[in-house]
């Protein structure tokens, strides 16, 4: 993000450009697109952009609307992808071209005098303001608003109003659907554009009567239908003419205006399919449904616009105090996540949203481990829709199991129709996790609503296929024990390997919660359990083998760290520093297989589970592997700056976290990725949500349970955000050095506070520290003595520094737990000897660890012993060493140097003589 120095005007609810620039045009359309979750329009002009070599995508796309082709390959092998699937470029609907005495409106052409576009998430409307002068200086002022229901998702209108400015004379307004569209050639960048070249998606009938106009279109393999209505409203005399030509259909409106006359034409569309309904259907359903928009006009949709936006700003906004870019950046990620998401159980969420061509439409894993989870906690009726939608798809992932000569289901990596549609399989089928993802999805869905019948009607039968799919595909290897091989984990700079760790925990973890339920279920409800039981041919012996395998399946290490699979860390480490910038993406520059060969990453992956999962590994598992693996990180996928902020603010290395966070928030308004024109990263917009509340505040759920642990950045005055979770809603306000939870609706609910429990409702909210003085962890020379003799005789080795006894008494008083932590082998010796002993409630030597400084295994030992967060703890040491040791892990530091400031540590003091526990508890609570 440029601080200071964003692309469009910051403002908390709105994203506001205030001069058109024909060379960004494509990214100002991605940016104003709106949409509902099954209609998107991107903020291409009504008039359109006609001018040589305009940078424009005149995009309009139905969520799940596409076409098939089959995929030519060079050389074919059994269970390859056999069908493309692309999302399509629809009628052109929102067309309304206006002529002044003859002349043209174009942006492109004449003088633009004024001009101004408006995107206001709290009304959800587009608008835009220009006064304009023709080549023979005709003012003209233009006023277009647009929007796309999100109460009724078929429904769209344009509202186009014209002013004469400085003439009399005559105003046509053009109003077309344009059924001669196409998509977007693949450019070189498999990321971006379609597969299709040419059209695909033909008219079949065109309608029309009065002010009413239609087309109706049948796509070339799917054969679906698609009908697109529109009708008028004009609130000037005007006469009225059809135009009809190619595969296109315009009601042209002639009127003669007076100058300073304001003429407004109210446009409404309206889309339906074959998808949903009988192709007999569509006219009379696109009649009706235009007839009534039409009757209610545009002020009663747009209250209910406002009305819907209302109830998901309750409890969907997350407030910023202290940065005013970022409080925009994610607002307008929430709008469009909201904007974006399928709501019929049938169709998911893309990865570029409803705004663009890019990935071709298709829903990736994307959805259940970065989308799906800002809706559980917001929007918990539409996280069940995306679950739907995967169970809509089950009989195809039972179909493409078998191809893969596997038992159970296997969900597609890509897809739009549930068959899996990636070309390319070390970096799409391979990608088993998928199950996994999916399996976890409906875990936390289940935990978080305690919704049952989804689970008994749907849920489990996923979850039984899902974990017949990795039994029937794993195997027992001796010496290991459960094993799943050939297969790629999220890291797709990494393809093909045995046992990647990310997938093989995730595994675990549905296995144990797939027995863990049924179990359940026979115990509370034996009858409808046998009737299951039967109805998916469900076995004991099965069952027995899932338990086996979550307990028995292998997890990679190596050298003090997990490996990310069986063979990474055999590998060499690839050549950052010879890697020019210009070469990033590495995957469009180097060979998957010159990649494949070295340590690096592409994404979050080891690390991401630390996020799911994190109650599976210890804090020090974190701490040293996210420092191995996050240096061999490209961070090429936008999914991973967001992970990574995430695992940085729990270890509390809040500088790293926000470095990372401020890509994710603003990556699509200041376009820091360079293709925001191939439409949004709806993922990494999700990513900054996640961010705030599982990075920043610390929010985990497990164990049927939400946990905390908030922090506060440096730049930021406060922060809060709502959730909900097993029918309340809760509020969260994190400021200065304390959190408020409260009920704002729904029962009492148990939270935890940095691992303290406590029962908040709503007449009785929690206060809470998120940091407060509870363990001192000294160092021993150079902090509680001199440097130590070794020639000395016992009694004469080492001496007490000033201050020391009186602090520790001190502390004992207020009762803080001090932990003694040295690399000495002998510390507890030399402790007795000074006659301190008493003072320290544990002592761990260089007899208790593993690894010595810098690693930061004693630190987090000392912690635990005292069973205090890391957090809450304050270490004194002399060495920059010791210091950066205990900042890995996020505890508060004080060097002890009498020569120069040690600039890791916090802070810095000559010696302890001068220290007192008030301004270390101060110290404690500053950011």
């Amino acid at each position: 993000m440029r601080e200071g120095n964003s692309i469009y005007e910051v403002e908390p609810w709105s994203i506001r450009e205030s001069s058109f620039d024909p060379a960004h045009n494509r990214r100002g359309e991605t940016i104003f697109t709106v949409a509902n979750g099954y209609l998107g329009m991107r903020g291409h002009f009504e008039e359109g952009l006609e001018g040589a070599g305009i940078n424009a995508l005149n995009g309009t796309y139905l969520n799940g609307f596409y076409d098939s082709a089959d995929i030519t390959y060079g050389e074919e092998a059994f269970g390859y992808a056999r069908k493309r699937q692309t999302m399509l470029n629809v009628t052109d609907s929102k067309i309304i071209e206006l002529f002044i005495d003859g002349e043209q409106f174009n942006l492109l052409s004449g003088r633009v005098i004024e001009y101004e576009r408006i995107l206001d998430m709290q009304k959800g409307i587009l608008s835009r303001h220009v006064v304009w002068e023709s080549g023979t200086g005709k003012q003209v002022e233009v006023n277009t608003q647009r929007l796309i229901s999100f109460d009724n998702k078929h429904v769209a209108m344009v509202r186009y109003t014209v002013k004469p400015v400085n003439f009399t004379g005559e105003i046509k307004l053009v109003s077309a659907l344009n059924g001669k569209v196409t998509n977007e050639i693949s450019a070189d960048d498999p990321r971006a554009g379609s597969a299709f070249g040419g059209q695909v998606l033909h008219t079949v009938q065109s309608y029309e009567e009065n002010t009413f106009m239609a087309l109706e279109q049948r796509t070339t393999e799917t054969e679906f239908h698609l009908l697109c209505g529109a009708e008028h409203t004009l609130d000037y005399e005007y006469t009225l003419s059809t135009i009809q030509e190619d595969e296109r259909i315009a009601k042209a409106f002639t009127m003669q205006v007076d100058e300073g006359q304001s003429v407004t034409l109210d446009k409404s569309i309206v889309y339906y399919s074959s998808k949903d309904y009988e192709v007999d259907h569509l006219l009379i359903l696109a009649q009706s449904t235009l007839k009534e928009v039409k009757a209610k006009g545009w002020d009663a949709l747009t209250i209910k616009q406002k009305e819907y936006l209302d109830e998901f700003w309750e409890i969907a906004d997350v407030n910023v105090e202290g940065d005013e870019l970022l409080q925009q950046g994610l607002r307008y990620n929430a709008y469009q996540l909201f904007q974006s998401v399928g709501r019929d159980g049938k169709t998911n969420i893309s990865a570029k949203g409803i705004t663009g061509e890019g990935y071709e439409g298709h829903y990736f894993w994307d959805t259940e481990t970065y989308m799906l989870p800002f809706f559980l906690y917001t929007k918990p009726e539409l996280a069940l829709r995306l679950l739907e939608y995967r169970y809509y798809t089950l009989p195809k992932a039972r179909e493409r199991a078998v191809e893969m000569a596997a038992e159970g289901a296997l969900f597609p990596w890509r897809t739009i129709n549930g068959e899996e549609a990636s070309a390319y399989y070390p970096g799409g089928t391979a990608q088993f996790h998928i199950n996994a993802d999916v399996a976890h999805a409906i875990i936390q869905y289940v935990e978080a609503t305690g919704d049952q019948d989804f689970l008994q009607t749907k849920g489990l039968e996923m979850l039984i296929e899902i974990s017949r799919f990795f039994l029937s595909v794993g195997n027992w290897i001796t010496g290991k024990g459960f094993c799943i091989n050939g297969v790629t984990g999220p890291d797709e700079y990494t393809a093909i390997v045995n046992n990647n760790t990310y997938t093989n925990i995730m595994v675990k973890d549905a296995l144990e919660f797939t027995v863990h339920e049924l179990k359940q279920w026979e115990e509370l409800t034996p009858d409808s359990y046998l009737a299951m039981h039967s109805l998916m041919g469900l076995t004991e012996e099965e069952l027995a083998d899932w338990s086996r395998a979550a307990d028995e399946i292998y997890i990679h290490r190596q050298n003090g760290l997990i490996g990310q699979d069986d063979s990474f860390l055999d590998k060499g480490v690839w050549d950052f520093d010879n890697t020019p910038a210009e070469n990033y993406p590495l995957l469009l520059h180097y060979h998957p297989l010159v990649i494949y060969r070295q340590q690096v990453i592409k994404q979050a992956d080891l690390i991401l589970a630390f996020y799911l999962l994190g109650e599976k590994f210890t804090k020090l598992e974190k701490v040293k592997n996210y420092a191995y693996y996050e240096p061999l990180t490209t961070h090429d996928s936008s999914l991973s700056a967001a992970i990574h902020a995430i695992i940085a603010a729990e270890l509390g290395n809040m500088d790293h976290a926000y470095n990372f966070f401020i890509e994710s928030a603003r990556m699509d308004l200041d376009d820091i990725h360079g293709n925001v024109k191939d439409g949004i990263h709806a993922a990494s917009m999700a990513g900054s949500w996640l961010t705030i509340i599982g990075g920043f505040a610390g929010m985990r759920q497990y164990d049927g349970r939400l946990h905390f642990e908030p922090k506060l950045p440096p730049s930021w005055t406060e922060y809060s955000f709502r959730v909900q979770f097993q029918d309340r809603l809760v509020n969260v306000n994190v400021e200065g050095n304390k959190t408020t939870y409260s009920i704002v609706r729904g029962e009492p609910l148990t939270i935890e506070h940095y691992g303290q429990e406590y029962i908040i409702a709503m007449t009785q909210p929690l206060e809470a520290n998120n940091r407060d003085l509870c363990a001192i962890v000294f160092g021993l020379e150079g902090v509680v003595t001199s440097v130590i003799d070794e020639e000395a005789d016992a009694e004469q080795k080492a001496e007490l520094l000033p201050g020391v006894e009186d602090l520790l008494q001190h502390f004992a008083d207020h009762n803080i737990a001090v932990v003694l932590a040295s690399d000495r082998h002998d510390a507890e010796e030399v402790v007795e000897q000074l006659g301190i002993r008493q003072h320290f409630n544990r002592i761990i030597t260089a007899n208790d660890v593993a690894y010595g400084k810098p690693d930061p295994e004693i630190f987090i030992k000392a912690a635990n012993a005292v069973n205090i967060h890391p957090y809450h703890t304050m270490v004194i040491e002399d060495s920059t060493e010791s210091i950066q040791s205990a900042r890995q892990i996020g505890m508060k530091t004080i060097a002890v140097s009498s020569q120069s400031r040690i600039d890791s540590a916090h802070f810095t003091v000559p010696g302890l003589d001068g220290l007192n526990l008030e301004t270390m508890i101060r110290w404690m609570q500053l950011p």
